[in-house]
């Protein structure tokens, strides 16, 4: 999805915000390594238009950002009640999806070098409402996943964003404290998940404007500015 266009602070000027020094950076990965959005959408729309509901099918995408892929379907099949099962529906976006992703590989230009100064440095996780087999396929993308050891999908909890479960599971399994976590992500629910596990939150403009993100600890445009904020942040 391309940027919100929206002023946002810079890094220079709010990074003060920042508590100071963090022990592991957690990263979104819808919207944030991968631009991964609107094709989540298109491989959506597939599925639906395949099942007969290319115009009629009443969901509004945006609405889900940030959110499990579990809940679009699980709202389509309540509102329509259509004779396939929630599993079969899952995997026939998924597979599209993964389809689309592996040949347009759209990781977001600045992510491997973000990555790449961060790893040494600091502990990284990546914490997805995606599925397993969707991150694996985008973390073997530019050689992203040796730098993750740890990486929590919305498979592995009991509830979603909003709600902090699976920031608080990356954290735990990183072996640090949520307030020495600092997490990166461009959605108001995986903001509204950071800031409830009590982490601080950086949120990028790639998906909302930064008038939707403001309850962010941060808000900026760019991967120069994560860099820039984490290193005042002295990892």
């Amino acid at each position: 999805m391309s940027r919100a266009a929206d002023s946002s602070p810079t890094a220079a000027s709010t990074s003060a915000r920042l508590r100071g020094r963090c022990e592991a950076v957690i990263f979104d990965m819808d919207g944030v390594i991968v631009d991964s959005e609107p094709r989540h959408e298109r491989a959506f729309r597939h599925v639906l238009a395949d099942i007969g509901y290319a115009d009629n099918h009443g969901i509004h995408f945006p609405d889900y950002y940030g959110k499990s892929d579990q809940l679009v379907w699980r709202d389509f099949i309540a509102r329509h009640d259509p004779p396939h099962t929630h599993a079969e529906l899952m995997s026939r976006r998924e597979e599209r999806f993964i389809e689309i992703v592996v040949e347009e590989e759209p990781i977001f230009e600045g992510i491997p070098e973000l990555v790449g100064s961060l790893s040494g440095r600091t502990r990284l996780g990546v914490a997805s409402g995606s599925r397993h087999s969707i991150i694996s396929a985008v973390l073997n993308m530019k050689d992203l996943r040796r730098h993750f050891p740890v990486v929590v999908s919305s498979e592995d909890v009991s509830h979603g964003k909003p709600r902090p479960d699976i920031f608080l599971r990356a954290a735990e399994l990183l072996g640090v404290e949520p307030a020495r976590c600092v997490v990166i992500e461009d959605s108001v629910a995986g903001v509204e998940a950071g800031l409830a596990a009590g982490m601080e939150v950086i949120a990028i403009t790639n998906s909302f404007p930064a008038t939707a993100l403001e309850q962010a600890t941060l808000v900026v445009d760019s991967y120069e500015e994560i860099a820039a904020a984490l290193r005042i942040a002295d990892l």
